[in-house]
């Protein structure tokens, strides 16, 4: 409290990175207050208005800051928790942990995804050798069961938090894939500048529980939701290049797809 001629009062709350935020919430619209301020919280993460590490405030100084009640403050702040893009942290306030990261209908790579959304990728590389074909594995690239393939194992990861693992095949013959490099860009780059030019792709994605071992290298619960994708990717020849089976955090990924109408 400051002290004005004898009078008491509440001191302004101090600057935070909402001040950089332009908010518009309709308090005639049917929509919630609370569902308005969250989507309007999420589209500032998601364009780079606030940024992981912001401090938003604790929520008494977000309602006196927006002028909402408390409680709608609360359920706003949660909707953005809930979906892991912040945190609060006692003592600190509300803060910014990242946005999620979307991909669209289209042959991309991760690494690629998260760049584009300036996201820092970073790869741990947890294996890298050649291995026998399993069947699956055998059949998703036209080869023998048994043939000599690459298995490849990386954590891929953003902001120092992980986001998914992957595990990819690759012809034995494909190209050379040392570790460093794999480190330090993306698979799909590393083909393209080994001259393989990737032309389509069939992908399958799903959901399913983390298991133990799942949840404790991606820093989840066990039983947290997991996106899956499988994929083989195929060059501008027909061949296939390539089979992965990849598990992602649901609350950092999200598959975005634009849907059209049948004529």
């Amino acid at each position: 409290m400051a002290k004005t001629g004898g009078r008491s009062r509440t001191a302004p709350p101090a600057a935070s990175a909402l001040d950089s935020v332009h908010f518009a919430l309709d308090r005639s619209s049917p929509v919630p207050l609370y569902y308005q301020l969250a989507q309007q919280l999420e589209a500032a993460i998601e364009h780079g208005v606030l940024a992981p590490g912001n401090l938003l405030g604790n929520e008494i100084d977000l309602s006196v800051r927006l002028g909402l009640s408390r409680p709608t403050v609360r359920q706003a702040i949660q909707t953005l928790v809930d979906k892991g893009l912040l945190v609060r942290r006692r003592g600190v306030g509300t803060q910014v942990v990242h946005s999620q990261v979307k991909r669209g209908l289209e042959l991309s790579s991760l690494y690629d995804d998260l760049e584009t959304a300036g996201q820092g990728p970073t790869t741990q590389v947890l294996r890298n050798e050649h291995v026998p074909a399993a069947a699956d594995v055998a059949a998703a690239l036209g080869i023998a069961e048994g043939a000599d393939v690459v298995v490849l194992e990386r954590l891929r990861c953003t902001h120092g938090q992980p986001v998914a693992f992957l595990c990819n095949y690759l012809p034995a013959t494909l190209l050379e894939l040392d570790t460093p490099r794999l480190e330090s860009t993306g698979l799909y780059r590393l083909m393209r500048s080994a001259g393989i030019t990737l032309h389509s792709a069939r992908q399958t994605v799903g959901a399913r529980s983390a298991t133990a071992e799942e949840a404790a290298r991606l820093g989840e619960r066990e039983g947290t939701a997991l996106l899956t994708m499988q994929r083989t990717a195929y060059d501008d020849t027909g061949r296939p290049v390539e089979y992965g089976t990849h598990i992602y955090r649901a609350s950092r990924y999200a598959f975005d797809f634009q849907l059209l109408v049948r004529p």
